[in-house]
């Protein structure tokens, strides 16, 4: 077996210091909802099929075509514990994991975890079954850390049309370099005069999976995007919406001003 990460450190093609989108983050600090001049969408958090939410976004428009067609592409993938989103049936407070589901909480009260702290979880889907091993079998993982076995995790595709698209940049941590790697601040501010330019140009694909041990559910790639695949009924009935960048500093009050992006969640 082959240690690629342990290969990377040595490796001749990989120079930090050419990595052109390494800083590329604009400083977009977040503001008093009630401070802002125009209110920008926040991120929604219901998404269950029907559900309408009251905050009225003018005559914003998400993107509903693919990303990939909208000249945009992926520039990170990380998941979450439990979801973001909230779906009454499929998952929400009724859900059930090795260490049980959420309760309703405040909805912008979710984040990545820092290193060395907790990671809280939020809703899961209904499929754990702790007498089918699929669920509770452990899985000796080689990449990623802090997982397991039966947990429900919602994985997010930024994507954007200012990316390093098709080059070995393309892909970044924090997302925001990637976001914003060839989209000059006073670019940005040219064309954020209209907020339907932003909502048009960056988006993030939402998808809840539960995790099992069993290769008959192996999926090959999940670098590109969400699974689009009819026969399983994934990629299939997707809510599109104009919200933000989400995250622990933002809440009913503190609004993030990352924002309008398009939401593509399944």
């Amino acid at each position: 077996t082959t240690d690629f990460i342990a290969l990377r450190e040595g490796s001749s093609f990989l120079d930090e210091s050419d990595n052109v989108c390494a800083g590329a983050q604009l400083a977009v600090a977040n503001k008093l909802c009630a401070d802002l001049e125009v209110p920008t969408p926040q991120a929604g958090g219901n998404v269950t099929k029907g559900y309408n939410g009251d905050l009225d976004v003018g005559d914003l428009e998400p993107i509903t075509k693919s990303y990939q067609a909208s000249n945009m592409c992926p520039v990170n993938v990380h998941w979450h514990l439990g979801t973001e989103h909230y779906s009454y049936g499929v998952f929400d407070e009724n859900g059930d994991g090795p260490h049980g589901t959420a309760e309703r909480p405040e909805w912008a009260d979710r984040d990545l975890a820092a290193v060395g702290e907790k990671v809280r979880g939020g809703f899961r889907c209904h499929h754990y079954d702790a007498e089918d091993e699929k669920f509770t079998k452990s899985y000796d993982w080689k990449y990623c850390t802090n997982m397991e076995v039966g947990e429900t995790y919602e994985v997010h595709w930024p994507h954007s049309s200012a990316g390093d698209c098709g080059t070995v940049n393309q892909f970044q941590t924090p997302f925001y370099d990637g976001v914003f790697c060839n989209l000059p601040l006073e670019v940005f501010q040219a064309i954020a005069v209209d907020p339907q330019n932003i909502a048009s140009n960056v988006g993030v694909h939402g998808q809840v999976f539960t995790v099992v041990n069993d290769e008959s559910y192996f999926y090959p790639d999940m670098m590109r995007g969400m699974i689009v695949d009819k026969s399983k009924n994934m990629g299939t009935d997707i809510h599109y919406y104009t919200g933000s960048t989400t995250g622990t500093s933002r809440n009913n009050e503190m609004c993030s001003q990352y924002a309008p992006i398009t939401w593509q969640v399944d």
